[in-house]
C-alpha cells in the first residue's frame, strides 16, 4: 500500500502529524530546504525526529532541496553525513550535487528526485534512475494516465495529493528571485503568484495567477492501483490541525472510508479545492483566493481538529507475561507484532497481608497503555499464591517495558549508513579559447537575421528545426527542445526528422533531455533549465553526456567567475528573463484563447509578455524588461559562449543586438533593461 507521506515544518507539527497517523514525514533542517521561513528542525531536532517516527514504524525524509553554491558544498556534505549517521531513511533533492555527494560518500543513503527537478517524462526517469535516485517526486502537473505510465519504470513515484499548487512548474519558477532577489529554488519564494494580478479580465483586484489547492483524496486508490509508491501532502508552512486533518483524510480514503471534506476543505482551502491536473481538465475553475470566508470557517474548525490528534495513534499491539514468584524479582517481559521482545525486572514479591495480587489485578495495570503507541495485546499470568505486588510497581514495570520497547522498535527500524568523506571537485578544468556567441530564435524570419559566421551555434524551435535547416548551416543549428511536454513520443519523433535534416544538436531544457540526445546519438547541449549553480553540478552533467552547459541565471557574475569549469560554460546573456513555466494558461483562464492580451499585468503596472507554446501544453511568463549585458561583457569575461534569447525581435533588432555583443555594446544600450541577478544575486 502506498506510504501517505505528511509535511512537518516544525517539531509541534511532526508530534500533530505521528498523532494522526502517517506513514512517513518529510521535514527540513536549519539549511538548504526549500521552506526555509519554516521553524525547521536543528540537528538534535533530527535525531529526536528519526527516534520517534522509527519506534512507530514512521520513515523519516529530509528535504535538502535548494540549489546549492559552491561555497556551500561543504556544509552541504556536513548535511548529508549527519542524515547518515542519525538514520534518515532518504534525503529529498533537487541539486545534482547530492548526486555526487552519495554516490561518493554513502551509497547505501537513498536520495530521492524533488518535484523541483521537474521529472515527468519517460526519458526524465530513465535519468534519475541512472543518477542513482530510489524514488522520484513527479510533477504536479501530470494526468493519472501518465502517472501510471511513469510508476511502471521500475523506480518508486511520489504524488503531491493534497496541498497549495505553485502557479508555475516547480523549479522553473524564477519570478520572485527576478522581482525581489528571494530565489523559489533557494527556499524563499515571496509567492509573487498569490498577489493581485490581471490576465486581460475585469476588475480591479484580480489573482489571474493564484490557484486553488490541490486535493485528490476522493482519487487516493486510483492514484494507489497506477502503481505510486508515496502520497504526498504539501504544507511545511502549515499549522498542526492543517497537517492532521490532511492525514487523517487521506487515511481514511485510501482505506475506502469516509472522509469529512467540508472539515478539510474548512481548515485551509482557497475558494475551495482542485483535481484539474489529475483529468487533464485546465481552466478557470481551477483558480482562486483565499477568502475572508475561508479564513473564518478555518479558525471554526480547529477545535473540532484538535481531536484527531488528541491522543496517540496506536501503532501496535503489546502482549506481556508476567511472573511473579516467590523469593524472585518479578520479570515482566513484552512482545509486539513485529517479533521484538524485551524484559524488565521488578523488586521481589512480598508475602500477602490481605488479598493476594491476582490475574485480574495485573492485567488491569499492565492494560493502561493509553499515552503509548501500544494498544493491549493480551498479558499471560504465572503467580505464586499467596504473593503481593503493588499496583504502583506494576505501573513502573508496565513503563519501562514499554520504554524500553519503543528502544528496541526505533533501533530496528534504524539504517545508520557509512559515511566517508570525499573530494568531489577532482576533475580537470576546462580551458576555454576565447568567448563566442551563440543564439536562440523563435522563428524563420530571425533566423535570417542571423550571419552563420557571427555565431557559434542557433537554436531554433522543434517545429521549425526541418525548414531552419534549408536557410542555415545545419551543423550550426541545434533544436530547442520543449520545456514541458506531455507527449514524449512526439518530441522524439519531430527531433529524429530534424537529425535527418543534418541537424545534430539538442539544446536541452530539463534532464529528460539528456536520455534523449543518448538515444538518438546527438550533441547535448545544457540550458538553463538544468538549473546549474555549483561546479559539481557541472561535472555530473558532463558525465550525462553534455558538451556545455548554460549556468543558472540565479549566480552573480563574480560567482560564475569562481566557478571550477569541467566543460564549457555559458551565460544567459541578453533576453526576457523565462519567470513562469506554466501548463495552466492565466490569459486563457481569464479571457479565452481567442481574445487573448499576450500579456499580464501586476499590481505596480508592469506588463509581462506571455510566450504560448500550445502545442506542447505550456505558456512561459517572462520578465517586463529585457536582460542587456554588451556594455559588461567584462563582468562575463569567464563564460565561454554568451546565450542570447530572442522572443518577439524583428529581424533588424536581432542583427543589432549580435552586432552589439559583438563589438561590446559600442553603439549604447537600450532604455529600459535590467541587469538580471548578476549583480544583486538572490538570497
Amino acid at each position: 500500500m502506498a506510504e501517505i507521506l505528511a509535511p512537518c515544518g516544525s517539531p509541534e507539527v511532526l508530534l500533530a502529524a505521528l498523532r494522526a497517523g502517517c506513514d512517513a514525514v518529510y521535514l527540513g533542517g536549519a539549511c538548504f530546504s526549500a521552506r526555509q521561513n519554516a521553524v525547521n528542525f536543528s540537528d538534535e531536532d533530527i535525531e529526536r525526529a528519526v527516534y520517534e517516527c522509527h519506534k512507530r514504524g514512521v520513515k523519516v525524509y529530509r528535504t535538502i532541496n535548494t540549489v546549492i553554491f559552491d561555497e556551500q558544498i561543504e556544509e552541504c556534505m556536513k548535511a548529508v553525513e549527519h542524515c547518515a549517521k542519525v538514520g534518515v531513511d532518504g534525503i529529498i533533492t533537487q541539486d545534482l550535487v547530492l548526486t555526487e555527494i552519495v554516490r561518493r560518500c554513502c551509497p547505501e543513503l537513498p536520495i530521492h528526485a524533488s518535484t523541483q527537478m521537474t521529472i515527468h517524462t519517460r526519458c526524465g526517469m530513465e535519468v534519475t534512475k541512472k543518477l542513482g535516485f530510489k524514488r522520484t517526486v513527479l510533477s504536479r502537473e501530470l494526468p493519472l494516465d501518465i502517472i501510471r505510465e511513469l510508476s511502471e519504470l521500475g523506480i518508486e513515484t511520489e504524488v503531491f495529493v493534497h496541498g497549495a499548487l505553485c502557479m508555475s512548474v516547480s523549479g522553473q519558477c524564477f519570478m520572485s528571485a527576478v522581482i525581489g532577489s528571494r530565489s523559489a529554488n533557494r527556499g524563499l519564494c515571496a509567492q509573487a503568484c498569490r498577489l493581485p494580478c490581471s490576465a486581460g479580465g475585469r476588475g480591479r483586484e484580480r489573482y489571474d495567477l493564484s490557484l486553488k489547492d490541490l486535493s485528490y483524496c476522493d482519487h487516493l486508490r486510483e492514484i494507489a492501483d497506477a502503481g505510486v509508491a508515496s502520497m504526498k501532502i504539501e504544507g511545511r508552512m502549515k499549522r498542526p490541525e492543517y497537517v492532521a486533518m490532511a492525514v487523517h483524510s487521506c487515511k481514511k480514503a485510501l482505506a475506502g472510508e469516509e472522509y469529512d471534506k467540508k472539515m478539510l476543505e474548512d481548515v485551509f482551502s482557497r475558494d475551495g479545492f482542485t483535481d484539474g491536473y489529475l483529468r487533464h481538465r485546465l481552466g478557470a475553475d481551477m483558480f482562486g483566493m483565499r477568502t475572508g470566508e475561508d479564513a473564518a470557517a478555518g479558525t471554526k474548525a480547529l477545535p473540532k481538529i484538535h481531536e484527531i490528534y488528541r491522543y496517540e495513534e496506536k501503532r501496535d499491539t503489546l502482549r506481556f507475561t508476567v511472573d511473579i514468584k516467590e523469593g524472585q524479582p518479578v520479570i515482566l517481559r513484552g512482545e509486539d507484532s513485529c517479533g521484538n521482545i524485551v524484559q524488565v525486572e521488578g523488586s521481589i514479591p512480598d508475602k500477602a497481608q490481605n488479598r493476594a495480587v491476582d490475574e485480574n489485578a495485573v492485567t488491569k495495570q499492565l492494560s493502561k497503555l493509553g499515552e503509548t503507541i501500544y494498544s493491549f495485546g493480551g498479558a499471560e499470568c504465572r503467580i505464586g499464591e499467596g504473593l503481593f505486588i503493588s499496583p504502583k510497581e506494576l505501573n513502573e514495570l508496565r513503563r519501562q517495558v514499554c520504554t524500553e520497547m519503543d528502544n528496541a522498535r526505533a533501533n530496528k527500524n534504524g539504517r545508520q549508513t557509512e559515511f566517508h568523506k570525499s573530494e568531489l571537485l577532482d576533475f580537470d578544468e576546462y580551458k576555454g579559447s576565447g568567448q563566442t556567441i551563440r543564439v536562440n530564435v523563435s522563428s524563420l524570419e530571425q533566423l535570417e537575421a542571423v550571419s552563420p559566421e557571427n555565431v557559434d551555434i542557433c537554436g531554433v524551435p522543434i517545429d521549425l528545426a526541418v525548414k531552419a535547416a534549408e536557410l542555415f548551416p545545419a551543423e550550426k543549428l541545434a533544436v530547442i527542445m520543449p520545456r514541458f511536454t506531455f507527449r514524449e513520443s512526439s518530441v522524439i519523433e519531430r527531433v529524429k526528422q530534424a537529425k535527418a535534416a543534418g541537424i545534430d544538436r539538442i539544446y536541452g531544457t530539463n534532464l529528460a533531455h539528456a536520455e534523449i540526445a543518448e538515444e538518438l546519438g546527438m550533441v547535448l547541449h545544457a540550458g538553463y533549465g538544468f538549473d546549474l549553480t555549483n561546479s559539481c553540478a557541472l561535472n555530473v552533467v558532463k558525465n550525462l553526456g553534455a558538451a556545455d552547459a548554460v549556468v543558472s541565471f540565479e549566480l552573480k557574475a563574480a560567482q560564475i567567475a569562481r566557478l571550477k569549469k569541467p566543460l564549457p560554460v555559458g551565460v544567459y546573456a541578453y533576453g526576457r528573463l523565462p519567470l513562469m513555466l506554466t501548463v495552466n494558461c492565466p490569459v486563457s483562464a481569464a479571457v479565452g484563447c481567442k481574445n487573448c492580451t499576450h500579456s499580464v499585468t501586476d499590481r505596480t503596472g508592469r506588463v509581462f509578455p506571455v510566450k504560448c507554446s500550445k502545442k506542447e501544453g505550456y505558456v512561459e511568463i517572462l520578465n517586463s524588461e529585457v536582460l542587456y549585458m554588451a556594455d559588461k561583457l567584462s563582468d562575463l569575461k569567464a563564460a565561454d559562449f554568451l546565450l542570447l534569447e530572442f522572443t518577439d525581435e524583428r529581424p533588424a533588432q536581432v542583427r543589432h543586438i549580435i552586432e552589439e555583443y559583438s563589438n561590446g555594446g559600442l553603439n549604447g544600450r537600450p532604455e529600459k533593461i535590467t541587469r538580471g541577478l548578476y549583480y544583486r544575486g538572490v538570497q
